[in-house]
């Protein structure tokens, strides 16, 4: 059986849109589990995290950056058949003040580590969905603002970029599913279905 790692943040992790505190969809609605369900010769690895960045500590919740938790994660999966990478969403937020540059950089720096343990055509690089417009409202998420919205926008493109360059596949969130109005951020149950369906297809033409 082929060992796969889905690594990313809350929407990895499968957070339920608005929820506080946070409540996260059950196996068989969020979208690792989905994957799981529809590859028989497939284990998939969960490693999602709430507020987890590329290369940013988070001040208020410690151990999100995931240049300095990723080494350790991939020995305990070690060995893996292939990898799922999907971050970016929390480098936005405003008291980063990062640019999408600077993310994609980032991210980089996440493959880095990621290719000492599988081959970069075995990688799967996802930019993640773009933030609502209305993702920094005092109800939502004000830990963005209305530059975090631009800013994630622009993943799609750095990220398309950087995989090209370095060889690895690519999808881009934002192309097959949008955020729920609920909070502007998080994919609802609907989202996890065709997110999961998105990814499978792309894991076929990479590791069969």
């Amino acid at each position: 059986m082929k060992q796969i790692l889905a690594f990313g943040d809350s929407n990895t992790w499968g957070l339920v849109p608005g929820s506080h505190p946070h409540e996260r969809y059950p196996w068989g609605i969020r979208w690792t589990s989905l994957l799981q369900e529809k590859s028989e010769d497939i284990r998939v690895a969960e490693e999602g995290l709430c507020g987890r960045t590329t290369v940013f500590e988070d001040g208020l919740r410690p151990g999100r950056k995931a240049v300095a938790s990723l080494d350790p994660l991939l020995e305990s999966h070690y060995p893996l058949d292939g990898a799922i990478l999907m971050l970016g969403t929390n480098d936005c937020k405003s008291f980063y003040n990062a640019s999408a540059y600077v993310i994609g950089k980032g991210i980089e720096k996440c493959l880095d580590i990621l290719e000492k343990y599988v081959e970069p055509e075995k990688i799967l690089l996802i930019s993640p969905m773009a933030l609502g417009e209305d993702v920094w409202r005092p109800e939502k998420d004000p830990e963005f603002n209305g530059n975090s919205v631009v800013t994630s926008k622009e993943l799609k493109q750095v990220y398309q970029d950087i995989a090209k360059r370095r060889g690895t596949a690519f999808l881009a969130a934002s192309d097959v599913v949008t955020a729920s109005t609920i909070d502007d951020e998080h994919m609802d149950e609907e989202g996890h279905r065709i997110f999961a369906e998105a990814v499978h297809k792309k894991l076929e033409a990479i590791i069969g």
